[in-house]
C-alpha cells in the first residue's frame, strides 16, 4: 500500500512573478512541494532567484529563473513566452511582482505614482492577457492583492492602496469573462507579513501590531499555503474571490 501524499499539482506548470524572494519565493516553493514544476522572474535579485530554483530542482521539479522587469510590455510577453518555452505549458499564474512606496501623497512625484501603477497595476493586466493565450481550460489565475485593497489601516499608502483595490475589481471582471472555460481568477490578501519590505522589527511594527488580532506579523510561508490552496483542484469552485492572510487587521 502506498502511503506517500498525493501531489495535488503533479503536472501543472506554474510561473510566480517577482519570486526571487519574500511572499513570491514561498509561494514558488510551496507550488513546487505540492508538484508543480515552476518558472519565476526576478528584478535584480539573479542570485537568490537561481538559488530557488535549485531548491526548486532539488525537489524533483523543473525550475527556470529569468530577469524581468514588472513594468515592461515586453517583459510580460517575453516571461508568458519563456516559461511555456521551457517547461511546455502554463496552468497557474501566480502574479506576485508589487512595489510600494510609501509616503506623503502630496510629496509624491510621478515616478513614484507611475512605478506603483505600473508594477501593480498594468503588469498584472499585461501578463494575464499574454498568460490567456496559452492556459487551458480548468487552469488558475492568482493576483497577490493586499489587505489594504479592502481598506486603509494606516496613512502613507494611498497610492499603493489604489492600486490594490484596482485589482479586486480586475479578479472580479475577469472571472466573469473566464468562467465558461472553468478558470478560476482570485485574490490572496497579505496583511503585515515579515518580508523585507516590511520587517517583523521595522519602524512600522509598533504602531501595526496593536491593530492585529493575532498580535504577531505574518509568515510568508501563511501566505503561500493559501495561494497553493486556489491552484489546487480543491478549490475548482472558488472565483472571483480572494482570502485575506492578515492576522485579523481587517476584521
Amino acid at each position: 500500500m502506498n502511503n506517500m501524499p498525493s501531489l495535488r499539482l503533479a503536472g501543472k506548470r506554474a510561473l510566480v512573478t517577482g519570486a526571487a524572494r519574500g511572499i513570491g519565493a514561498a509561494i514558488a516553493l510551496k507550488l513546487a512541494e505540492d508538484g508543480a514544476d515552476v518558472a519565476i522572474t526576478y528584478g535584480k535579485s539573479a542570485d537568490k532567484a537561481e538559488a530557488l530554483a535549485a531548491d526548486i530542482r532539488a525537489l524533483g521539479r523543473k525550475a527556470v529563473a529569468f530577469q524581468a522587469d514588472a513594468a515592461s510590455p515586453e517583459a510580460a510577453k517575453t516571461a508568458v513566452e519563456q516559461t511555456v518555452a521551457d517547461l511546455g505549458s502554463l496552468d497557474i499564474l501566480v502574479n506576485n511582482a508589487g512595489v510600494l512606496i510609501a509616503g506623503d501623497f502630496t510629496e509624491q512625484s510621478l515616478e513614484d505614482i507611475d512605478r506603483q501603477l505600473n508594477v501593480n497595476v498594468r503588469g498584472v493586466f499585461l501578463v494575464t492577457q499574454a498568460a490567456l493565450k496559452h492556459i487551458p481550460n480548468g487552469g488558475r489565475i492568482i493576483s497577490v492583492g493586499s489587505n489594504a485593497g479592502l481598506s486603509v489601516p494606516f496613512a502613507g499608502i494611498a497610492v499603493y492602496a489604489a492600486t490594490k483595490s484596482a485589482l479586486e475589481s480586475f479578479t472580479r471582471g475577469l472571472a466573469r469573462e473566464l468562467g465558461p472555460r472553468e478558470i478560476t481568477v482570485n485574490l490572496v490578501r497579505p496583511g503585515p507579513i515579515d518580508t523585507d519590505m516590511n520587517p517583523a522589527d521595522g519602524a512600522l511594527a509598533p504602531s501595526i501590531i496593536p491593530s492585529l488580532s493575532i498580535s504577531r506579523y505574518g509568515q510568508t510561508r501563511e501566505v503561500a499555503e493559501a495561494v497553493a490552496f486556489l491552484a489546487g483542484p480543491g478549490a475548482a469552485y472558488v472565483t472571483g474571490s480572494g482570502i485575506l492572510v492578515d492576522g485579523g487587521i481587517s476584521a
